[in-house]
């Protein structure tokens, strides 16, 4: 009897020891995945719950409840314009619907320049801020960049017609860094290149009538202008004499020493014998 006692106390005390190994191994890797996951949140920094899009959309699409989910992002690279509360995104008390402006991905932030206004529909009108305009400007493959413009991007505009009074045309810039809303019939970005004959900007009421002018007397083209320039030219204007800088001195024309000669007729041969000229 004593020697079963002893079997079990022994096993008691092996169980035991082998509870105490295995709770401080988990131990140990719990305290070693917290001291992780604090060292990656220490980098991360301080997180903030944002929405962004469960699947893709595309341009015109409406946005609902059901497109949209809660993710954490890091608070020091939180894009500008995100939606943090359901409220922000979908305010209480109206059915208005909101737009998808910009073909849209599975997981990326919902922000407010890429989505409509309650109730805004996803037209060009959704894209003109106060005060602005849309305007149509006539272009070609040469005056277009080639077809390489879109929704988005920013262009300078040039002016080539005659002045009363000026010899020949003159070419100008008229406006700068003005952004383009829509290429033909298409106000979402689209891939490739396309072959377009209206461009459509966004300008004040001023330069809408600025453009009708120029485009109503002579020809526009257009330049696109980098991500990264943020330099506004404001007197660029050129003509078909001074690109071909007709203005400049002419070399002058190197004066010719005068020769005075006299004839002496010896026979039938005459013979001329340069001398002094006296004046």
């Amino acid at each position: 009897m004593r020697s079963m006692f002893g079997l079990v106390l022994v096993a008691g005390i092996g169980l035991a020891g082998s509870a105490v190994y295995l709770a401080k191994g988990y131990i140990g890797k719990t305290q070693s995945a917290l001291e992780e996951q604090q060292q990656l949140m220490a980098l991360l920094g301080p997180v903030t719950q944002v929405y962004v899009l469960n699947k893709p959309k595309n341009y015109g699409e409406p946005l609902t409840k059901e497109d949209v989910k809660l993710v954490y992002w890091p608070q020091n690279s939180l894009p500008e314009g995100v939606f943090a509360t359901e409220e922000a995104l979908f305010p209480a008390g109206t059915r208005q619907e909101r737009y998808i402006l910009r073909q849209m991905e599975t997981s990326e932030p919902i922000l407010v320049a890429k989505i409509t206004k309650p109730g805004d529909p996803p037209g060009l009108t959704g894209q003109l801020g106060k005060g602005m305009r849309a305007f149509a400007i006539n272009v070609s493959v040469e005056s277009g960049v080639g077809g390489f413009l879109q929704p988005g991007d920013f262009v300078d505009i040039y002016w080539t017609g005659s002045v009363d009074g000026m010899d020949g045309n003159l070419t100008r810039l008229i406006e700068t860094s003005t952004r383009i809303i829509a290429v033909d019939q298409q106000s979402g970005a689209t891939a490739g290149t396309t072959v377009a004959r209206t461009v459509t900007v966004v300008a004040t009421p001023e330069q809408v009538a600025r453009l009708a002018q120029a485009q109503n007397s002579g020809r526009l083209a257009l330049s696109l202008v980098g991500t990264a320039d943020d330099k506004v030219e404001r007197t660029v204007e050129t003509t078909l004499k001074g690109m071909l800088d007709m203005d400049a001195p002419k070399v002058a024309e190197v004066a010719q020493e005068k020769v005075c000669t006299i004839r002496q007729r010896s026979g039938g041969e005459v013979t001329e014998i340069p001398v002094p000229c006296t004046n």
